[in-house]
Parts: C-alpha cells; structure tokens; sequence
C-alpha cells in the first residue's frame, strides 16, 4: 500500500506551495513595486555656438488670402487651385441680390430725407417749423448721405478681383456656400516671385537667439541634391495659439527654385551667429524623438522621475545638445531611463 495515498489535503498543498516558494525569478528587470535603479548626470548648461534643427512648409513672401469683406452666398468661383490669372480679372462673386435691396433701400430713404430736408427749411422761412426742427432734418439728410455711401462701397465688394498677376494655390471655399465676411476663399501667389520662404517654429529661448541674417541650410525631399542656402528674414512677435511656437521665415537665396511649391514640407539647419545656453547630453538619456523634439527623465529630489520634453539643437559625434526644456532640471537620468514612467520611484546608483 502507499503511504502517501492518505496524507491529508491541507499538507499536501503545504507542500506544493513551500516547492514553489524555492524557485527564484531569473530576471534583471526591476519589478513595480522597488525603486528603479538609474544613474544621474549633473546639468550645467554651457554657452555653445550651435545650430538649430527646425521643420516647416514652404511659401512665398508675396502669397496673399483672399476673402470678401461682406457675408452672403457665393455665386461663383471663376478659377481652380494651380489656375493662373492677370491683374483686374474677376476671381469670385457674392449674390448680389440681399445688397441690392440694401442700396435701393438706402437711396429710397436719401429720397425721403430729402423731401423732410426741403420741406423743414420752407417751413422755417415762413416761420412755421421751429429751428431745431430744421437742424433735426437736416442731420437725418446728412445721415442718409453716409448710409447710401456705404451701401453703395458693399455693393463694390461683392466680387473678387485680382489685384496681380498671378497663381490660385487654395481654393478653400466652393459655388453656393455661405461664407462670412474675412472667410478665406482663395490662396494666391504672384507670378513675379518676391522669392522662396520655409515657414518653420521654434522655441522661445530659440526665438530669442536667432538674429536676422543668420545663415540655414534648408533640404526637402521634393528638391534632392545639394541643400539651399537661407537666410533668417523674418520673426514674429507673438507666439503661434495653435503649434505653441514662435514663427520664423527663411528666404532661400535663390528666387526661382524649379520643384518647390506652396505647402511642401523642408527641414532647415540654422546656424547661430552668437552662443547660447545649451545642455550636452548622451544619446541613451532621450526617448522618443521626432522632428526636433524628445522627452528625457529628471528628477529633482533624487527619489522620483520626472519626464519632460526637450527641445533637441543639434546632433553631434557623441551626444545630442539640448537647447531647452531643462531649464528647471538639475540632474537628469543617463540610464534606466526604459524601465521608467512619470512618477516612478527611483534609487541612485
């Protein structure tokens, strides 16, 4: 007979489970509930003479928005996107009907102030209407006046006409829809070119270190071969609500560039003509970039990571230069970074 046929239930489970406790995870991945090991890199930023990795789209420094200055029904676009045309044609028109009924309404009304205008000032000759009477319909004929000018200065604008030479790029609006006064209806560029412009944003501590003049180097895959010369030519005062960043416009030294086209996506290089505070940093320490941007670990109590986003200014042979976002940072994570999540709990090594 086997003598273990009859153990009791609750001893033989006792055993399976003290088995099981014996056994050790093989594994060097640290576990949710311990500090991550990690090792710190004390930062110091450093005035460093480098260039800045922007993206944009391209355009043209005399590429305009056209739109009506009244709201109504838009009888008809006369041109399609890539359409040339020539100055004085007629690129869009409005329904003319509600703004003809506003300036005959305000020619009737003119009419009328002018029969109580002429009537007032019998009146008064013969001593029959008092003065203010007289001054009253006066300012109503006056008043008259101006609203007929400016039924009649809405009714100059129902239509769009070119005021150049020129290409439709966008043709945002179509025949019959109802469009608003500022509402964009066509896109143009003139054909004399004032030259080529790669829109691109960029950080505020960017922003403030670029100078007009500063020299890029801008590539797009449209255009291969040898990159083209810039310039910086332009920067905005206010900050974009929609991308969160400062605009700059390069002008591509070459007016006329065969291949480009409004809209096309460049990437530029702009080279700094004075120093700024950057951070050097090795390659392990960033995660997840793109377009000139990545996200880094710091932490600021040496007990809990903090993930942050970083502006990344140039690549170079060992280790990237950050331009911004560790302002506040004063050691950041060089390892153990993949192992990591906003708020996890760290140890030093």
């Amino acid at each position: 007979m086997n003598r273990f046929r009859y153990l009791p239930v609750g001893l033989v489970l006792l055993l399976a489970m003290s088995a099981c406790g014996h056994r050790t995870p093989h594994t060097d991945v640290p576990t949710g509930s311990d500090p991550i090991p990690v090792t710190l890199l004390p930062l110091a930023a450093t005035d460093t003479a480098l260039a800045i990795m922007a993206t944009g789209t391209f355009t043209t420094d005399d590429e305009t928005v056209l739109a009506f200055k009244n709201g109504g029904i838009i009888q008809q676009i006369h041109v399609k996107e890539g359409d040339a045309f020539k100055k004085g044609q007629l690129l869009a028109s409005l329904e003319p009907t509600e703004i003809h009924t506003a300036v005959r309404q305000s020619e009737l009304a003119l009419e009328k102030a002018e029969r109580d205008y002429q009537r007032a000032k019998q009146l008064y000759i013969d001593s029959v209407a008092t003065l203010e009477q007289l001054e009253n319909a006066e300012t109503a004929l006056a008043a008259a006046q101006e609203d007929a000018k400016r039924a009649s200065y809405h009714l100059g604008h129902t239509s769009i006409r070119a005021a150049f030479d020129g290409y439709v790029l966008q043709r945002p609006a179509s025949t019959g829809q109802v469009a608003g006064p500022g509402t964009p209806v066509l896109v143009v560029s003139g054909t004399g070119r004032q030259g080529w412009l790669l829109k691109v944003g960029v950080s505020d501590r960017q922003w403030a270190a670029l100078r007009l003049g500063d020299v890029a180097e801008v590539t797009s895959d449209a255009v291969p071969g040898e990159p083209m010369k810039a310039v910086v030519h332009r920067k905005s005062e206010g900050i974009d609500p929609q991308s969160g960043t400062f605009t700059v416009y390069l002008k591509l030294s070459d007016r006329e560039r065969p291949g480009l086209a409004s809209g096309m996506f460049g990437k530029a290089r702009i080279r700094l003509s004075q120093t700024m505070g950057a951070w050097p940093v090795p390659y392990a320490a960033l995660l997840d970039g793109d377009g000139g941007k990545a996200y880094v670990f710091v932490t600021e109590d040496g007990k809990t990571a903090k993930r942050v986003q970083v502006q990344v200014g140039e690549i170079q042979n060992d280790h990237a230069v950050i331009t911004g976002g560790l302002e506040q940072a004063t050691s950041i994570i060089v390892a153990g970074s993949p192992y990591l999540r906003d708020g996890s709990e760290i140890t030093v090594k």
